[in-house]
């Protein structure tokens, strides 16, 4: 359509429709802002690697574990895996693409899909034997319990007695 010109009864065009005479600083800065320098390159990335899973994680310290969480939606427990080596904790898993049939039209296709691994540096100090994780509602929650010795401890403060 942006190439329909507009014509009056006799015959003279007009204006090209979609086209504007005048210089439109707006305009031209919509223009790039919507430009994607990559869009060339994706044609020499393979699918898979352009649409790649990678979940975003929270990490949080309470007064005795650390917390770790992640919006997992789609990824069967099964397909999950949570180790601990040393002080490094790794999570790893996959979420499988829908099986797309070939007289299927499709308009959008933004979910990504594909496997995952995450890696994290744990502090001196946690308890190996209390860690525990949980998949509730597409929500992974890894609990990271702290050795009693390194949690914090509320010290009592005495007063001066009996001094006047």
């Amino acid at each position: 359509m942006a190439n329909i010109a507009i014509r009056k009864d006799g015959g003279e065009q007009v204006q090209q429709a979609g086209h504007v005479s005048e210089w439109d600083p707006f305009r031209m800065m919509r223009n790039m802002l919507r430009w994607d320098p990559f869009r060339e390159m994706t044609q020499l990335v393979p699918e898979e690697r352009m649409s790649s899973f990678m979940p975003a994680f929270e990490v949080k310290e309470t007064k005795d574990a650390y917390v770790l969480r992640a919006d997992i939606p789609g990824v069967k427990e099964a397909d999950l895996e949570v180790t601990l080596t040393g002080n490094r904790l790794t999570i790893g898993g996959k979420r499988d693409a829908e099986k797309q049939e070939k007289h299927d039209t499709w308009y959008v296709y933004e979910r990504s899909y594909g496997s995952f691994t995450r890696s994290f540096t744990l502090p001196p100090g946690i308890d190996a034997n209390a860690i525990s994780a949980s998949l509730d509602k597409g929500v992974l929650t890894v609990n990271i319990g702290k050795k009693p010795e390194v949690q914090a401890k509320k010290i009592a403060i005495s007063g001066e007695k009996g001094k006047s």
